[in-house]
C-alpha cells in the first residue's frame, strides 16, 4: 500500500499521472473500502488527505531532488494515437526506399493523366497511328462500296 502511494507521488512529480488513472485508482479504493475486512472501519477522507499532505511536505534526502532518474522499463509509455496523426508522422519519417516508391507511384499517376489528355509524346504518336489506321479503313470501306455498286449495275 505504501509502495503504491510512493509510486503515485513519483508519477505526480514527473507529470506522468493521467486523470484516467486517478479515477481508476479512486474507484479501486472505494471498492476496497466498501468490501473491507470485518471489523475494519472505512477510511475517512480526512485521513487520505493527511497522508498525501505528509508525502508532499517531506524533504528530499541529499541530492535526490536534483537528479531526475527515470526507469527505462517504465519510460516511453505507449499512448494511443489517431490514424490521422500516424499518417502525418509517416509522411515525415519515410525511409529512402519508401519515399522513392511513393514518388514513383505519383509520377506514374501524373504520366497517365497527361497521357489521357494527349500531352505526352507517346500519346501523340498513338493518336497519329490511330488516325492513319482510320484513314486506311475508310479507304478500304469506300473501295468495297464501289465494288458492290459496280457488281450490281
Amino acid at each position: 500500500m505504501e509502495r503504491d502511494e510512493k509510486k503515485k507521488e513519483w508519477r505526480r512529480q514527473q507529470g506522468k499521472d493521467s486523470d484516467e488513472s486517478d479515477e481508476e485508482e479512486q474507484e479501486e479504493k472505494k471498492g476496497r473500502s466498501s468490501h473491507g475486512a470485518p471489523g475494519d472501519l472505512p477510511p475517512s477522507d480526512s485521513s487520505e488527505e493527511s497522508d498525501s499532505d505528509d508525502d508532499s511536505n517531506k524533504k528530499a534526502k541529499g541530492v535526490e531532488h536534483l537528479i531526475e532518474i527515470e526507469n527505462p522499463n517504465r519510460a516511453g509509455g505507449r499512448t494511443s494515437k489517431k490514424i490521422t496523426e500516424l499518417q502525418d508522422q509517416e509522411g515525415a519519417q519515410l525511409s529512402r526506399r519508401e519515399r522513392e516508391e511513393l514518388e514513383k507511384q505519383q509520377a506514374k499517376v501524373r504520366y497517365q493523366k497527361l497521357h489521357m489528355e494527349g500531352k505526352t509524346e507517346e500519346a501523340r504518336a498513338d493518336l497519329a497511328r490511330l488516325a492513319i489506321i482510320r484513314k486506311q479503313r475508310e479507304e478500304a470501306a469506300k473501295k468495297r462500296d464501289e465494288e458492290r455498286k459496280g457488281t450490281k449495275c
